[in-house]
């Protein structure tokens, strides 16, 4: 499990730019307006070799009466809490300010690795005012321009140089069996199913602390399963587990996400599907995990009939387009129906995204397809593809198929090629990876 950094600081000095920036996407809004980030932007860094996840906070706002700015408030300490590591980010054209001083206090009293980034040094005449940022009691501050990306190399060689080693001997030796998150939307019922799954034979169900010091393993196993829950807080502090505050639930969903193999996604049945549905979906995704989909409190649903189930799997599949092959299950935790066929079809994923396919039978099938409709051509030369073999030990399913021109295999021939695969084997539920190497 990669490990989390949390951007963080007061409003407007610029660390949504700086997340755009090393996550080398425009993910975040930018904008002069204070509060325009109020949750949390997630992404993924990779630097010399090592791969880190990032967070981006809204600005820390105190004696304030906006009712959103005490919110954000609640989500910096929230992502203080879960990051491994920090980056205060300060402006180095205002200098330091007592709303810096505040945030400062609070990140001392954390006792967490901080690295003080001085933004906004577009031009060399600010650096002279970077020297001013000792104050803060937080060692030594890195000048960088988030707009310009100069001095943020520097500033990630020391973000790698300080992530807390991960100490291998110490970690729990968890047995080769799945490990599913319940995620979703706060109130889309994660704490009933998980309620529903142990809130019975507890004697049967162990605690196991996880691999990181935020992810807890739940061992299940009665009536003929046997697999882990995986959950940063709902499992761990059963009594606690009230997740109908917004900002809980993206960075919960981080650490889970993250530990497991197969998430199973609680859509609320009365609700639809909506904006952060489709965020936590982009977080299974970008973590390359299984995907079951749950569509929950349908006995709360007064028509259903087949109709409207068709109407609600279309919506849900083409909010997630392009990635559509996974299972959705219409159930209610409170009633417990369909609970035990959204474990069972969670352990299918799971054996899906582990299923071998040999390079025969992969040249057998797919190699006739692809003669009856081959690649096509580009400048009058065409693209020959000689075979193809799946790569073992990977993190999900991935072929390789090797020919003379790979570099003008585009998207959509990628997009037959894996519509293809899946038509030959069930990889249900699981995502699939196609390259393309040149032979």
């Amino acid at each position: 499990m990669s490990q989390l950094i949390a951007i963080v600081g007061r409003p407007n000095v610029g660390k949504s730019t700086l997340f755009n920036r090393l996550t080398q996407t425009r993910t975040a809004i930018v904008d002069p307006t204070a509060g325009t980030t109020r949750d949390r932007q997630y992404g993924k860094v990779e630097w010399v070799g090592k791969e880190f996840s990032i967070v981006d906070t809204g600005g820390w706002v105190v004696n304030s009466e906006d009712l959103f700015e005490g919110e954000i408030n609640k989500q910096v300490e929230l992502a203080i809490e879960q990051a491994d590591e920090i980056l205060f980010v300060v402006d180095a054209m205002n200098g330091v300010t007592d709303l810096d001083d505040h945030v400062a206090e609070i990140l001392r009293k954390s006792k967490k690795p901080v690295l003080l980034v001085a933004n906004k040094v577009d031009s060399n005449d600010w650096l002279y005012n970077v020297p001013e940022f000792y104050k803060l009691g937080l060692g030594e501050p890195y000048p960088i321009s988030a707009v310009s990306g100069f001095g943020t190399g520097d500033l990630l060689d020391q973000v790698v140089a300080k992530l807390p080693e991960v100490d291998h001997d110490n970690e729990e030796v968890l047995e080769d069996i799945p490990k599913f998150a319940i995620v979703g939307r706060p109130n889309a019922g994660k704490s009933s199913i998980i309620n529903a799954f142990i809130g019975e034979e507890r004697n049967i169900v162990t605690n196991i602390a996880g691999t990181t010091r935020d992810s807890i393993y739940t061992r299940y196993n009665k009536f003929g399963f046997d697999f882990y829950l995986v959950d940063t807080a709902g499992i761990r502090k059963r009594n606690k587990v009230h997740e109908d505050i917004e900002y809980y639930s993206v960075i919960r969903s981080i650490r889970a996400i993250e530990a497991s193999d197969v998430c199973i996604l609680m859509i609320d049945a009365t609700r639809g599907i909506e904006a952060q549905d489709v965020a936590i979906f982009s977080l299974i995704q970008r973590n390359k995990k299984g995907l079951v989909v749950c569509v929950n409190k349908w006995d709360l649903v007064e028509d259903k009939s087949q109709q409207a189930i068709n109407t609600m799997e279309n919506a849900i599949r083409s909010r997630f387009a392009p990635f559509t092959d996974f299972p959705i299950i219409f159930g209610s935790a409170l009633t417990k129906q369909r609970i035990y066929r959204v474990i069972e079809t969670a352990v299918e994923v799971y054996n899906n995204r582990r299923r071998v396919v040999t390079t025969s039978q992969l040249n057998n099938k797919l190699l006739e397809d692809i003669a009856a409709f081959p690649p096509p051509s580009n400048k009058g030369k065409f693209v020959k593809i000689k075979y193809i073999t799946m790569l073992k030990d990977a993190q999900i399913p991935t072929f390789i198929f090797f020919c003379n021109l790979p570099q003008w295999v585009k998207e959509p021939y990628r997009r037959f090629l894996e519509n293809k695969i899946r038509d030959h084997w069930d990889f249900h539920g699981t995502p699939i990876s196609v390259f393309m190497r040149e032979k």
